[in-house]
Protein backbone atom coordinates (compact mmCIF):
# COMPACT_ATOMS: atom_id res chain seq x y z
CA UNK A 1 0.00 0.00 0.00
CA UNK A 2 2.84 2.40 0.79
CA UNK A 3 4.24 1.89 -2.71
CA UNK A 4 0.84 2.61 -4.30
CA UNK A 5 0.57 5.82 -2.23
CA UNK A 6 3.94 7.08 -3.38
CA UNK A 7 3.08 6.31 -6.99
CA UNK A 8 -0.23 8.20 -6.67
CA UNK A 9 1.59 11.40 -5.70
CA UNK A 10 3.65 11.14 -8.86
CA UNK A 11 0.65 11.04 -11.23
CA UNK A 12 0.90 13.99 -13.59
CA UNK A 13 -1.12 13.10 -16.67
CA UNK A 14 -3.14 10.57 -18.65
CA UNK A 15 -0.17 8.30 -19.33
CA UNK A 16 0.41 7.82 -15.63
CA UNK A 17 -3.29 7.22 -15.06
CA UNK A 18 -3.26 4.49 -17.69
CA UNK A 19 -0.23 2.93 -15.99
CA UNK A 20 -2.04 2.94 -12.64
CA UNK A 21 -5.02 1.18 -14.25
CA UNK A 22 -2.64 -1.48 -15.58
CA UNK A 23 0.03 -2.10 -12.86
CA UNK A 24 1.68 -4.83 -14.90
CA UNK A 25 2.93 -2.18 -17.32
CA UNK A 26 5.00 -0.73 -14.49
CA UNK A 27 6.58 -4.11 -13.80
CA UNK A 28 7.69 -4.86 -17.35
CA UNK A 29 10.78 -2.58 -17.38
CA UNK A 30 11.87 -3.87 -13.97
CA UNK A 31 11.39 -7.48 -15.04
CA UNK A 32 13.41 -6.85 -18.19
CA UNK A 33 16.20 -5.35 -16.11
CA UNK A 34 16.25 -8.42 -13.84
CA UNK A 35 16.46 -10.72 -16.86
CA UNK A 36 19.43 -8.76 -18.18
CA UNK A 37 21.21 -8.89 -14.81
CA UNK A 38 20.63 -12.64 -14.46
CA UNK A 39 21.87 -13.24 -18.00
CA UNK A 40 25.05 -11.26 -17.33
CA UNK A 41 25.67 -13.18 -14.09
CA UNK A 42 25.18 -16.54 -15.79
CA UNK A 43 27.51 -15.49 -18.60
CA UNK A 44 30.21 -14.50 -16.14
CA UNK A 45 29.80 -17.78 -14.24
CA UNK A 46 30.13 -19.80 -17.42
CA UNK A 47 33.16 -17.80 -18.53
CA UNK A 48 34.94 -18.29 -15.20
CA UNK A 49 33.89 -21.93 -14.61
CA UNK A 50 36.68 -24.44 -15.28
CA UNK A 51 36.29 -26.33 -18.53
CA UNK A 52 34.91 -29.85 -18.79
CA UNK A 53 37.52 -32.30 -17.44
CA UNK A 54 39.34 -34.39 -20.02
CA UNK A 55 39.96 -38.12 -19.96
CA UNK A 56 43.34 -37.77 -18.24
CA UNK A 57 42.32 -34.98 -15.87
CA UNK A 58 42.67 -35.31 -12.08
CA UNK A 59 38.89 -35.03 -11.79
CA UNK A 60 38.24 -37.96 -14.13
CA UNK A 61 40.96 -40.11 -12.59
CA UNK A 62 39.72 -39.36 -9.09
CA UNK A 63 36.11 -40.20 -10.00
CA UNK A 64 37.10 -43.53 -11.53
CA UNK A 65 39.60 -44.60 -8.87
CA UNK A 66 37.59 -43.43 -5.89
CA UNK A 67 34.55 -45.21 -7.30
CA UNK A 68 36.49 -48.50 -7.25
CA UNK A 69 37.90 -47.67 -3.82
CA UNK A 70 34.40 -47.02 -2.46
CA UNK A 71 33.09 -50.25 -3.98
CA UNK A 72 35.51 -52.31 -1.90
CA UNK A 73 34.63 -50.38 1.27
CA UNK A 74 30.94 -51.12 0.68
CA UNK A 75 31.70 -54.82 0.18
CA UNK A 76 33.70 -54.91 3.43
CA UNK A 77 30.91 -53.15 5.29
CA UNK A 78 28.32 -55.65 4.03
CA UNK A 79 30.55 -58.52 5.22
CA UNK A 80 30.79 -57.28 8.80
CA UNK A 81 27.18 -56.13 8.96
CA UNK A 82 26.06 -59.66 8.18
CA UNK A 83 28.38 -61.23 10.78
CA UNK A 84 28.39 -58.80 13.70
CA UNK A 85 25.76 -58.47 16.41
CA UNK A 86 27.37 -55.32 17.85
CA UNK A 87 25.11 -52.29 17.35
CA UNK A 88 28.01 -49.80 17.02
CA UNK A 89 29.76 -51.88 14.37
CA UNK A 90 26.55 -52.51 12.44
CA UNK A 91 25.68 -48.79 12.55
CA UNK A 92 29.13 -47.86 11.25
CA UNK A 93 28.84 -50.46 8.49
CA UNK A 94 25.42 -49.11 7.50
CA UNK A 95 26.78 -45.54 7.37
CA UNK A 96 29.66 -46.61 5.14
CA UNK A 97 27.34 -48.54 2.82
CA UNK A 98 24.89 -45.67 2.38
CA UNK A 99 27.40 -42.81 2.23
CA UNK A 100 29.90 -44.39 -0.12
CA UNK A 101 27.22 -45.89 -2.37
CA UNK A 102 25.73 -42.40 -2.78
CA UNK A 103 29.14 -40.92 -3.53
CA UNK A 104 29.81 -43.62 -6.13
CA UNK A 105 26.61 -42.53 -7.83
CA UNK A 106 27.96 -38.99 -7.97
CA UNK A 107 31.22 -40.19 -9.55
CA UNK A 108 29.28 -42.10 -12.21
CA UNK A 109 27.06 -39.09 -12.87
CA UNK A 110 30.02 -36.75 -13.29
CA UNK A 111 31.70 -39.02 -15.83
CA UNK A 112 28.45 -39.25 -17.78
CA UNK A 113 28.04 -35.48 -17.64
CA UNK A 114 31.57 -35.00 -18.89
CA UNK A 115 30.95 -37.54 -21.69
CA UNK A 116 33.75 -39.78 -20.41
CA UNK A 117 33.86 -43.57 -20.05
CA UNK A 118 33.41 -45.14 -16.64
CA UNK A 119 36.61 -47.17 -17.08
CA UNK A 120 39.99 -46.35 -18.54
CA UNK A 121 43.01 -48.22 -19.85
CA UNK A 122 45.20 -45.84 -17.85
CA UNK A 123 46.65 -47.36 -14.69
CA UNK A 124 45.06 -46.38 -11.36
CA UNK A 125 46.51 -43.32 -9.65
CA UNK A 126 48.05 -42.01 -12.89
CA UNK A 127 46.20 -38.74 -12.25
CA UNK A 128 48.41 -38.17 -9.18
CA UNK A 129 51.66 -39.04 -10.95
CA UNK A 130 54.14 -36.24 -11.39
CA UNK A 131 52.63 -34.10 -8.67
CA UNK A 132 54.66 -35.33 -5.72
CA UNK A 133 52.03 -37.77 -4.47
CA UNK A 134 53.31 -41.09 -5.78
CA UNK A 135 56.31 -40.86 -3.47
CA UNK A 136 54.22 -40.35 -0.33
CA UNK A 137 53.65 -43.14 2.17
CA UNK A 138 51.07 -45.67 1.06
CA UNK A 139 50.78 -44.39 -2.51
CA UNK A 140 52.36 -46.60 -5.18
CA UNK A 141 52.00 -45.89 -8.90
CA UNK A 142 49.24 -48.07 -10.32
CA UNK A 143 47.92 -49.08 -6.89
CA UNK A 144 45.14 -47.32 -5.01
CA UNK A 145 46.26 -46.72 -1.41
CA UNK A 146 44.58 -48.54 1.45
CA UNK A 147 42.93 -51.25 -0.65
CA UNK A 148 42.62 -54.67 0.96
CA UNK A 149 44.29 -57.56 -0.84
CA UNK A 150 42.35 -60.53 -2.16
CA UNK A 151 43.66 -62.61 0.75
CA UNK A 152 42.54 -60.01 3.29
CA UNK A 153 39.08 -59.84 1.72
CA UNK A 154 38.78 -63.64 1.96
CA UNK A 155 39.87 -63.57 5.60
CA UNK A 156 37.22 -60.96 6.34
CA UNK A 157 34.59 -62.96 4.50
CA UNK A 158 35.47 -66.07 6.52
CA UNK A 159 35.78 -64.34 9.92
CA UNK A 160 33.00 -64.60 12.48
CA UNK A 161 31.84 -62.61 15.51
CA UNK A 162 34.36 -60.43 17.37
CA UNK A 163 37.21 -61.61 15.11
CA UNK A 164 35.33 -60.25 12.09
CA UNK A 165 34.75 -56.94 13.87
CA UNK A 166 38.43 -56.48 14.73
CA UNK A 167 39.64 -57.38 11.23
CA UNK A 168 37.01 -55.12 9.65
CA UNK A 169 38.03 -52.15 11.81
CA UNK A 170 41.72 -52.69 11.07
CA UNK A 171 41.21 -53.00 7.32
CA UNK A 172 38.73 -50.11 7.15
CA UNK A 173 41.02 -47.74 9.06
CA UNK A 174 43.75 -48.39 6.51
CA UNK A 175 41.19 -48.16 3.70
CA UNK A 176 40.00 -44.77 4.96
CA UNK A 177 43.59 -43.57 5.24
CA UNK A 178 44.00 -44.36 1.56
CA UNK A 179 40.79 -42.53 0.73
CA UNK A 180 41.95 -39.48 2.67
CA UNK A 181 45.28 -39.53 0.83
CA UNK A 182 43.52 -39.65 -2.55
CA UNK A 183 41.06 -36.90 -1.65
CA UNK A 184 43.85 -34.62 -0.40
CA UNK A 185 45.73 -35.21 -3.65
CA UNK A 186 42.65 -34.20 -5.63
CA UNK A 187 42.32 -30.99 -3.61
CA UNK A 188 45.81 -29.97 -4.69
CA UNK A 189 45.15 -30.66 -8.38
CA UNK A 190 41.51 -30.03 -9.27
CA UNK A 191 39.60 -26.82 -10.01
CA UNK A 192 36.01 -28.04 -10.39
CA UNK A 193 34.14 -26.83 -7.28
CA UNK A 194 31.75 -29.79 -7.08
CA UNK A 195 34.64 -32.29 -7.15
CA UNK A 196 36.65 -30.31 -4.62
CA UNK A 197 33.64 -30.07 -2.30
CA UNK A 198 33.11 -33.82 -2.30
CA UNK A 199 36.83 -34.49 -1.84
CA UNK A 200 36.88 -32.23 1.21
CA UNK A 201 33.79 -34.01 2.54
CA UNK A 202 35.63 -37.34 2.15
CA UNK A 203 38.65 -36.00 4.01
CA UNK A 204 36.53 -34.69 6.88
CA UNK A 205 34.15 -37.63 7.11
CA UNK A 206 36.69 -40.43 6.83
CA UNK A 207 39.14 -38.75 9.20
CA UNK A 208 36.39 -38.65 11.81
CA UNK A 209 35.55 -42.30 11.18
CA UNK A 210 39.20 -43.27 11.52
CA UNK A 211 39.22 -41.78 15.03
CA UNK A 212 35.96 -43.55 15.82
CA UNK A 213 37.26 -46.92 14.63
CA UNK A 214 40.51 -46.57 16.58
CA UNK A 215 38.44 -46.12 19.73
CA UNK A 216 36.33 -49.16 18.84
CA UNK A 217 39.48 -51.22 18.37
CA UNK A 218 40.84 -50.05 21.72
CA UNK A 219 37.70 -51.26 23.52
CA UNK A 220 38.34 -54.67 21.97
CA UNK A 221 41.98 -54.73 23.09
CA UNK A 222 43.27 -54.49 19.51
CA UNK A 223 45.51 -52.10 17.60
CA UNK A 224 45.26 -50.61 14.09
CA UNK A 225 47.47 -51.84 11.28
CA UNK A 226 50.56 -49.68 10.61
CA UNK A 227 49.38 -46.34 9.21
CA UNK A 228 49.97 -45.63 5.54
CA UNK A 229 49.77 -41.87 6.12
CA UNK A 230 52.81 -39.67 6.59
Amino acid sequence: MAIDSRLAHRVRGPSNLRAMKNPRSLLLPAAAAVVVVVAVVLLLVNLTRPGTPGDLSPEAGFARDMGVHHAQAVEMAFDVRDESTDDAVRTLAYDIITTQSAQRGMFIGWLQQWDLSQASSVKPMTWMAGHGHTATAGVTPGVMPGMATADEMKRLDDAKGPAAEVLFLQLMIRHHEGGVEMAKGLLELAERPEVRNLAQHIVDGQTAEIDLMKGMLATRGAQPLPSILK
